[in-house]
């Protein structure tokens, strides 16, 4: 019986900016993290300096505050990008929730866990872009950091000259005090940490697996894909342009 082969093609996938912004919010989310431990927790530490000489934790503290303005950047332009960009960086993409969407994330994570083998060319594992379980898990990160984001600068607002903090000082009062809004600060950084975790063996897990470069395109912006996934997907999308274009069109008549 002969051995099944299957025609790839090396796919310009990820554009600069979706490149530059992965590894600038990864690094946002490290120097936040780090620091954020020791803002949480501070060592102490025995010198024989005067106090007014030592100045350590002051710039911990400025790191995490630019770690966070960082974040708040890339976040904005992401959503941004996320209109002006190609099909995989689409905001489309990170909705995943119809039948078919169920039915590919299902997929993917028996995938992952060793419960199914890539069988076939149109199964949902060896994704052109992001797969659907990773779409929508970086929408729920994308709330996550939101969270993150309100809570950090809550608790900044008393201190903060800046009009942009104090835009979050109502969230000490909706979250019922200081310590509510520090717990969630704190539990939010775990999901941060536990998703890093899953998401960077699952990228190793893939391009072992698959072998499509899945590490590399984060840097390069190419992937080796099925040239008939490319196909499919290409189909899929000139058919929801056209369903859109349609519904568009009978709306304004």
């Amino acid at each position: 019986m002969p051995t099944k082969t299957n025609d790839y093609k090396r796919a310009y996938i990820w554009q600069l900016p979706v490149r530059i912004f992965h590894w600038v919010n990864a690094w946002a989310i490290t120097g936040l993290v780090a620091t954020g431990f020791i803002i949480g927790n501070p060592p102490g530490i025995i010198s024989t300096k005067e106090a007014s000489n030592q100045f350590w934790f002051g710039y911990i503290r400025e790191i995490h505050f630019m770690c966070a303005y960082l974040l708040v950047t890339v976040m904005i332009l992401r959503v941004y990008f996320a209109f002006k960009g190609n099909k995989y960086a689409n905001w489309r993409v990170f909705f995943p929730f119809k039948k078919e969407g169920f039915k590919r994330m299902w997929h993917v994570i028996k995938y992952d866990i060793f419960l199914q083998n890539e069988e076939t060319h149109g199964s949902p594992t060896g994704a052109v872009g992001h797969n659907s379980v990773a779409a929508a898990s970086y929408l729920v990160m994308f709330f996550m950091a939101l969270i993150m984001i309100a809570t950090g600068f809550a608790m900044y607002a008393p201190t903060s000259t800046w009009f942009f903090p104090k835009m979050f000082g109502w969230v000490v009062n909706a979250a019922g005090g200081d310590l509510n809004v520090r717990a969630i600060h704190h539990f939010t950084t775990w999901t941060f940490i536990l998703f890093a975790i899953v998401h960077i063996y699952l990228v190793f897990f893939h391009d072992w697996l698959e072998g499509l470069g899945e590490t590399s395109a984060m840097v390069s912006g190419y992937k080796f894909v099925r040239t008939e996934r490319v196909k499919k997907e290409d189909e899929l999308v000139e058919t929801e342009i056209t369903n859109q274009n349609t519904a568009q069109a009978e709306d304004l008549s």
